[in-house]
């Protein structure tokens, strides 16, 4: 939506940081969100917490010589409250037409513009000697990973966005980024791997089997096929094929961690209808359970599952990180004990919209659609819905 010339206003107003709002939530901090999109906006795509409430008024409610005095009902009176809109322009002008009203209001910079700029970063306690660090985007639920061994390191599964963050990190802990990995073609965010070949070298790395998916990049890269390795330092990168979710969908093993990208998450399993649709979904659910059976599910029960994303329903580790063992999915998620027919249905019965963009998305990510830095921050905008319910499949 395209928001007008907003009056001027004699206030100063205060922002609020995406970071220190999101530090303010992890604590637990009672907070409430007034959101200034439409409600269509707001149920789609929103800030959630535990002691997060949500107020949501369009911003063009507050327009009107003569404000409705319904509009003010369910504010608070007498507590600090953050306002925000798509890219911070309407809900500062917001803010500060409540400040002047009285109200203890603050603007988040930016708005979700900035709250999808949020990137954390944690480490795994693994049984290697390699660090392994997950990233985190908490406005989308999309995870990627540093693995550093000596000097050199690798990152799974990429964003275009924060490419220079793992170059950063990589050099800060000693190392060069040597490797760029993907674990599919992903559909809800643009990959960072072309970004990271062309602007620092580094070498780029698909996994073969999606390649026929029918990938035509103008910059190098290697593919890697199933049981093939990459190094870092003198740590293995094992390549284990599992299709399902796409048909080059690909887990990364390194030490006791299993990068499982988009196939098996720590609370859902994937779906399997991004790749040909509904028509081909079927057998694509019955490729996922072979590959969750044969090729994941058959590690130790110790091994740690880190997947390409999260979503709202899941529960963080002791450590910060989504992850969890093979043995704790095992024993909370009843699919991954289903027989194939059932599991098949089951998986089938209720998935969510498909993610926003997605076709977008996936061209861009085949390189046979060319996305500059806005149009691809603005087509990843929004949650991820790469998994096969919203609910947790975990009991």
């Amino acid at each position: 939506m395209t928001v007008p010339d907003l009056p001027e206003l004699d206030v100063d107003v205060p922002v609020i940081e995406p970071e220190a709002l999101k530090a303010r939530i992890d604590e637990g901090e009672a907070l409430t969100v007034l959101d200034n999109r439409v409600p269509s906006e707001h149920e789609d795509w929103r800030i959630d917490g535990e002691n997060v409430s949500h107020v949501n008024i369009p911003y063009f409610e507050f327009l009107d010589e003569e404000l409705d005095e319904s509009l003010f009902e369910d504010l608070p009176e007498d507590e600090e409250f953050v306002v925000l809109c798509a890219k911070g322009h309407s809900s500062e002008y917001v803010a500060g037409l409540l400040i002047q009203e009285g109200y203890d209001a603050v603007a988040l910079e930016r708005g979700m513009n900035g709250w999808a700029s949020v990137y954390e970063y944690t480490e795994l306690e693994t049984d290697g000697d390699a660090l392994v660090a997950q990233y985190q985007r908490p406005s989308s639920g999309c995870l990627a990973y540093l693995v550093v061994d000596g000097d050199e390191a690798a990152v799974v599964d990429p964003l275009r966005y924060f490419a220079d963050e793992y170059v950063a990190d990589a050099k800060a802990l000693g190392a060069e980024l040597t490797y760029a990995v993907d674990t599919h073609i992903h559909a809800d965010h643009i990959s960072g791997v072309r970004t990271l070949v062309e602007d620092y070298g580094v070498t780029g790395v698909i996994p073969e089997a999606a390649e026929g998916r029918g990938v035509d990049y103008d910059t190098p890269y290697e593919t890697v096929a199933d049981g093939e390795t990459r190094t870092v330092g003198d740590t293995a990168i094992e390549a284990i094929h599992t299709p399902g979710h796409t048909t080059g969908m690909t887990t990364y093993k390194v030490d006791n961690v299993l990068f499982t990208g988009d196939g098996l998450f720590i609370e859902s399993v994937a779906r399997p209808d991004l790749e040909d649709g509904d028509e081909g979904a079927p057998d694509a659910a019955g490729m996922l359970y072979d590959s969750l059976q044969e090729r994941v599910l058959s590690h130790d029960d110790d091994a740690i599952v880190a997947s390409a994303h999260f979503s709202d329903a899941a529960i963080p580790a002791d450590d910060g990180s989504y992850t969890a063992t093979l043995g704790e999915l095992k024993d909370t998620m009843d699919a991954l004990s289903m027989p194939k027919d059932e599991f098949v249905e089951f998986i089938l019965s209720d998935m969510p919209p498909r993610p926003a963009n997605y076709v977008d998305i996936i061209e861009t990510n085949l390189g046979v659609q060319e996305s500059d830095d806005d149009r691809a921050f603005e087509l990843e905008l929004g949650p991820n819905n790469c998994a096969a319910s919203n609910e947790a499949l975990t009991n």
